[in-house]
């Protein structure tokens, strides 16, 4: 079979077309100073990217597999701030968030599995909106920021970094959820009352107008799933 130079480099362009069009997943394995999955638990799609569509999933809480943790515990001081870094970079529109649980007594950031009404959100990322269209600063973003309330209180907690991404959210169970909790401990906190606080699962349901949403055509707002931010 004969193979011309022209159908060869028409079936190359091809494939890279289709390549470019295939959606690309992500993590946030690592957060400052900190290896790939040492101070943030493995989720379960670290090999996979794919993101979680199902809130009413305990894997909405961390995106582990049972109480799976992590090896250590990285030290953040109150009104400092910490990154996380996605791998690849965030490839679809749709807003971040940013929470926080502290540990009980008696346990660690270690052996804790962050279940409980015990999550307050410290940031949610605003929209911006043009010709009926929304869009977020963080895409395409590789390293992403939260600081830490300057009057958190003192002790262990689980950080927990949520990308919602909303570009087939108009249909329910349409939004893709990425998901990482890491293993902190805040230093030099305040005497602050965080909250309100809610629980995962249980803080969304798939109809949340956060969640369901058409963000391409007539959008004029947008309000992100949740509790209010707790500023400190």
């Amino acid at each position: 079979m004969k193979f011309s130079a022209a159908f060869g480099a028409a079936l190359a362009a091809s494939s890279v077309n289709a390549a470019a069009l295939q959606p690309r997943h992500y993590t946030f394995p690592a957060i400052t100073g900190t290896s790939d999955w040492s101070s943030v638990r493995q989720t379960v799609n670290y090999q996979s990217n794919a993101g979680l569509s199902d809130v009413s999933s305990d894997q909405i809480r961390c995106y582990t597999s049972g109480t799976k943790s992590a090896s250590s515990t990285t030290s953040v001081a109150a009104g400092g701030s910490v990154s996380f870094k996605a791998s690849p970079n965030i490839f679809h529109q749709g807003p971040l968030q940013f929470y926080m649980a502290k540990v009980p007594a008696g346990k660690t950031a270690k052996d804790w599995d962050g279940s409980g009404q015990v999550w307050f959100k410290i940031y949610a990322e605003k929209a911006s909106v043009s010709g009926g269209q929304l869009s977020w600063a963080s895409l395409n973003q590789g390293t992403v920021s939260v600081t830490i309330p300057r009057n958190t209180p003192s002790g262990d907690y689980l950080l927990r970094i949520e990308h919602i991404a909303l570009h087939q959210a108009s249909q329910v169970n349409g939004a893709q959820f990425y998901i990482s909790c890491a293993q902190i401990t805040v230093t030099g906190g305040g005497s602050g009352s965080p909250g309100p606080l809610v629980s995962f699962p249980g803080a969304y349901k798939n109809t949340d107008p956060g969640i369901k949403v058409n963000i391409y055509s007539g959008a004029t707002s947008y309000t992100p799933p949740g509790p209010a931010v707790w500023s400190g």
